[in-house]
């Protein structure tokens, strides 16, 4: 089908057979589509690795894998334990986007902007279990992210963004933003809750739209522009830090009211990526000034029943639950706490500054590469870029200690034409 839409005149080409989603845990990877392949048709061209440039990294939802783009291809790393489980080495170019849907069989791949088969303002929704472009979004801008729910497929451009339903590739909900050259956007991610936050239209704005519940929330995080955000899994809870890079801020997305605020430091920051831990007790943050830091959040835990806190969210009851009346419900004690000024004491008397929440751990790098953290398992943090994983101390705090050091750009699969299932 071809669906065409002004102003943009965006193209939607699909077959003529509806797909069905397939949850296959990496499917044994078979060549790319002729178009993507390497056109001498050799799916594994031999490429001298000193060539190879990394483009982008993206995690996939439960961050236990990524995905980096490079000039020439894509590659699939799995993280604990750590190993290459596939890669797609081509000629005729790379990927400077690569959007993973959790461990199944489907990708969403963007050209990067020396790809001669696919430009940067195309997406490709690939069904490696079918082996075959199950979707093509073609737009007159350039992509500036995709994101992907089980059930949404989400394409970011500069001033706007675009919801399509999985099942039929069907336009559902159109949505301008302010100037969003990073492709700012999140999901949640469990089944019974859909949430999308992104920047709104004024600066250091984020519009928090919850499809289930046809509700928009719109909240003011910063004086300044967003620059980097991030939701729980359940999408109730988001992570904000702006263009100063000074300040991070936790709201509840139901009512907008603002949790907790914690602070990087007091000179300016490019903020690279925040993430929260899937209990929601620890918030990590990267930046150029080559430290992540953790914090110790004092937010709601989340439930290890999912599923039940999943239809808990879904339910009207949420909004009076959550309500600024009875937030308590969303805060509480985490195992350390950030340390503070000796002044805080004094909070109203003195500058904010000196009752600032500080980083309860942290982990110095080299400020000259772009750092992505998430957590991992037992207290660890892994963290692409430096290409290792790193220990704190969950009562303690401090500097955290190098547990594991890889150059995952370096490894070799011993069969490249396979992927090994998990």
């Amino acid at each position: 089908m071809t669906i065409v839409s002004s102003p943009m005149s965006l193209a939607v080409s699909t077959s003529t057979e509806d797909f069905k989603f397939q949850q296959s845990e990496f499917a044994a990877f078979e060549p790319l589509m002729d178009a993507i392949n390497d056109p001498s048709g050799n799916s594994n061209p031999e490429i001298d690795e000193s060539e190879i440039d990394l483009l982008s990294v993206s995690w996939n939802q439960d961050y236990g894998c990524f995905a980096a783009g490079t000039t020439h291809g894509f590659r699939i790393y799995n993280c604990d334990p750590f190993k290459e489980t596939f890669r797609r080495d081509l000629k005729s170019g790379g990927f400077g986007i690569i959007e993973m849907l959790f461990r199944s069989n489907i990708l969403a791949l963007v050209g990067g902007k020396a790809n001669t088969q696919y430009p940067p303002n195309k997406v490709i929704i690939w069904d490696d279990h079918q082996s075959r472009c199950i979707g093509e979004f073609s737009f007159r801008s350039e992509v500036r992210a995709v994101k992907l729910r089980r059930d949404r497929i989400v394409v970011v451009l500069e001033h706007k963004i675009y919801v399509y339903n999985f099942t039929d590739l069907k336009l559902l909900h159109q949505i301008e933003t302010l100037a969003n050259s990073r492709g700012l956007c999140c999901l949640s991610h469990q089944v019974n809750t859909s949430v999308m936050a992104c920047p709104g239209l004024r600066r250091g704005q984020v519009r928090v739209e919850h499809f289930g519940l046809n509700m928009t929330k719109l909240i003011n995080a910063h004086d300044s522009r967003i620059a980097c955000l991030t939701m729980t899994m359940d999408g109730l809870l988001l992570a904000t830090a702006s263009t100063k890079g000074t300040l991070i801020r936790i709201f509840n997305t139901m009512d907008g009211t603002r949790l907790q605020e914690v602070r990087r430091g007091v000179d300016r920051a490019d903020i690279y990526g925040i993430a929260l831990s899937p209990n929601v007790q620890w918030l990590a943050v990267s930046s150029d000034k080559g430290t992540v830091h953790i914090f110790s959040l004092r937010v709601r835990v989340v439930s290890e029943d999912l599923s039940t806190q999943s239809k808990a969210i879904d339910s009207p009851a949420l909004s009076h639950q959550n309500s600024s009346s009875s937030l308590d419900a969303l805060i509480s004690p985490s195992i350390g706490a950030n340390p503070g000024s000796s002044l805080s004491f004094m909070k109203g008397v003195l500058p904010k500054y000196f009752s600032s929440e500080w980083s309860f751990a942290r982990f110095h790098l080299p400020e000259s590469t772009q750092y992505m953290s998430a957590f991992g398992s037992q207290n660890t943090v892994i963290i692409v870029g430096m290409d290792g994983r790193c220990i704190f101390d969950p009562v303690n705090g401090g500097e955290m200690v190098q547990h594991e050091y890889v150059r995952f750009l370096k490894t070799q699969l011993k069969n490249p034409t396979t992927t090994t299932s998990r």
